[in-house]
């Protein structure tokens, strides 16, 4: 079985979720626990992510994960999981909410996520 090369601002096309769904209020399971709910999500090809609302967990801190780590959605559920550790959703680039995403931020959160993926 070969792997496909990481994208990480494209939705993958098996990981269930369609154009159209608005992920939104929707729970994030990391690979080992819950890590908070979507608070904002974007969808254009390209550029497409969720920002997380993490709440207490790591001290309300909001993080920004590239479509490229989710690996399913299930929208009965109402949850997208991710196949990222907790741990590698904390010690990934910071997401400033007030300055926004710009391009070198894309770059390195993408690059980050890239050399974490197996």
């Amino acid at each position: 079985m070969t792997m496909s090369a990481f994208d990480p601002w494209n939705y993958r096309h098996d990981s269930g979720y369609s154009s159209g769904v608005d992920l939104v209020g929707f729970k994030i399971a990391a690979t080992d626990g819950d890590i908070g709910k979507v608070d904002q999500a974007t969808y254009e090809s390209g550029t497409s992510g969720l920002v997380v609302d993490t709440g207490p967990w790591i001290f309300g801190r909001k993080v920004l994960l590239p479509a490229g780590v989710v690996d399913r959605v299930d929208t009965d559920e109402g949850k997208v999981y991710v196949d990222r550790t907790k741990d590698q959703i904390k010690d990934a680039p910071e997401y400033d909410e007030d300055a926004g995403v710009d391009d070198d931020y894309r770059t390195r959160l993408g690059g980050y996520y890239g050399e974490t993926y197996r």
